[in-house]
């Protein structure tokens, strides 16, 4: 990027925010901070009413914007495939909004970029997989950002999957994140008086109170590392498949905490971490007569509990063996 286009670029960035730390710049475009001192004081030769604070950053006073920026093609058709993943992936309210944002990127674009667009709008598909979506749900996305921005405690009616039991919670926000095809909400649980991760998917009702929450929480940044380091958390599993049915279990097997795996003479040899040995005995439930849990105990004799407990409702009386 030559200098001209850096320094504009340096001008856009700096009214997309308050405030923009000289750090921040230096690291987007790869350069020293004395060149971005450098370039923020061509930007105030040029008349662009800029100041700053040693420590905090830059910002560009009230009122002044430039008239609307020019988008390239490149720039566009990410804004294009950005909507098509966007209408996929998050719920109504957030779909109409960002299509609304789309109206006017596409005002302030050439007749030759609308026309590219054009011609491609039909030619980026993404496709869901057979899940449970969001499409018959409240806007959860919407109201869980409100929730986060404001420090607004949110009221919601929660379906809880391990234990099948519908719940209302009081929860104070702290971030949200997109992981195999789900969204989740990381907040405090007053219910549970810890932090929880909320599958967003499986909220029934939510509502943004009034209440503010007063208790300082992690970053979800910061949140996510510490439960990088809470090794102690994460059970290791390790499971002999049958050969023939490993294909069975590509896709699935990365929604269980899937590590590596080697082929043996008896079969082949999966390794797993998983945080819910609960949520991971269901799961080898669906293929277990063709496995065997090598580790830990504790999922052995949950599976046996869970297929005696099938033995008795089918009204059979046999006793399992040690096979699991």
């Amino acid at each position: 990027m030559n200098r001209i286009d850096r320094v504009t670029a340096i001008l856009i960035q700096l009214q997309s925010r308050k405030v923009v730390k000289a750090q921040d710049i230096a690291d987007r475009f790869g350069i020293s901070l004395r060149t971005v001192y450098r370039d923020i004081k061509t930007l105030e030769e040029a008349g662009i009413p800029l100041y700053g604070e040693a420590g905090i950053g830059y910002s560009i006073m009230d009122g002044y914007r430039l008239p609307p920026v020019m988008f390239t093609k490149e720039e566009a058709t990410a804004f294009l495939t950005a909507e098509k993943l966007i209408e996929k992936m998050t719920d109504a309210s957030t779909d109409e909004s960002y299509k609304s944002a789309m109206y006017k990127v596409r005002a302030v674009l050439r007749s030759t970029e609308k026309d590219f667009l054009e011609t491609l709008d039909n030619q980026i598909q993404v496709f869901k997989r057979s899940r449970k979506s969001l499409e018959d749900k409240p806007p959860a996305l919407q109201t869980i950002l409100k929730g986060i921005a404001g420090k607004q405690v949110l009221r919601i009616n929660y379906f809880a999957q391990h234990n099948q039991q519908k719940s209302e919670r009081e929860v104070e926000p702290l971030g949200i994140f997109y992981l195999e095809n789900f969204w989740h909400l990381i907040g405090w649980c007053r219910l549970r008086k810890a932090y929880r991760d909320f599958r967003v998917d499986r909220i029934s009702s939510i509502r943004l109170s009034e209440e503010v929450f007063k208790k300082d929480h992690p970053s979800l940044e910061e949140y996510i590392e510490e439960r990088k380091k809470d090794k102690h958390e994460l059970v290791s599993v390790v499971l002999m498949v049958e050969k023939d049915i490993c294909h069975w279990l590509d896709e699935q097997k990365y929604f269980s905490g899937f590590i590596s795996q080697h082929e043996t003479a008896e079969g082949m040899e999966m390794h797993f971490l998983t945080s819910s040995i609960e949520g991971f005995a269901c799961w080898f439930m669906m293929f277990g007569e063709r496995a065997r849990i090598i580790e830990p105990e504790a999922l052995r004799e949950r599976v046996v509990e869970m297929a005696e407990s099938v033995l008795r409702k089918v009204g059979g009386n046999t006793v399992l063996s040690n096979k699991y």
